[in-house]
């Protein structure tokens, strides 16, 4: 681990939405794109790295980018998105930049996740450096992204297919920081009845 305390915030931005039938990146909330709110949210929190985002290739990375335009974040790409999230995990670990202390990590169709709790994810992890930062959200304490990786468990992400560290997370989870999140900024959007439901949370 370094001593920099550079944290990057990673937005995973890449899938194929082969369950919505459409780019869910591209999705209109009130006259942006969906990924560009999760950006724009996890700009605000103002990671001391600042923010990188791993796009699809191809003319639909040519779209997520263009979405981005005029927001100050660096650009990657997952070549092999349909090999699953795990592979943009690995992409973004290429891409960061050197002394790289931790990422975080957030899924680019989550934008209920505001800066303010992307802010608390991170504060979590400045006072105290811990390996893992693990958001939990409502009171049954779903846990999904955000989170917080050190850089050190870099070397073990190891996974294939659609998830994320699953491993790396079982094998720390004792050394954990949980931040606790409203359950309303679960949300995703998986289905057309998703995006109906985002888009009137936006009034779009």
């Amino acid at each position: 681990m370094t001593d920099s305390g550079r944290v990057v915030g990673v937005v995973l931005a890449a899938g194929l939405s082969t369950r919505l039938g459409r780019p869910k990146q591209l999705v209109p909330l009130a006259g942006r794109a969906l990924v560009w709110h999760t950006t724009r949210a996890l700009l605000d929190a103002a990671p001391t790295g600042g923010v990188l985002v791993v796009t699809p290739p191809g003319p639909l990375g040519e779209q997520v980018r263009a979405a981005l335009a005029g927001l100050d974040v660096t650009l990657t790409e997952n070549v092999r998105p349909d090999l699953g999230i795990s592979e943009s995990f690995r992409a973004a670990i290429r891409a960061l930049p050197p002394g790289t202390d931790a990422a975080n990590f957030v899924l680019g169709d989550m934008p209920l996740v505001t800066a303010a709790m992307q802010a608390r994810v991170l504060a979590a992890y400045a006072q105290a450096r811990p390996p893992l930062v693990l958001a939990r959200f409502g009171p049954e304490g779903v846990r999904a992204p955000p989170h917080v990786f050190r850089a050190d468990l870099f070397p073990h992400f190891s996974q294939q297919g659609d998830h994320g560290p699953r491993h790396v997370i079982r094998e720390y989870a004792g050394q954990a920081v949980w931040v606790d999140l409203p359950l309303e900024a679960l949300r995703d959007v998986d289905t057309p009845q998703d995006v109906a439901g985002m888009q009137a949370t936006f009034g779009s």
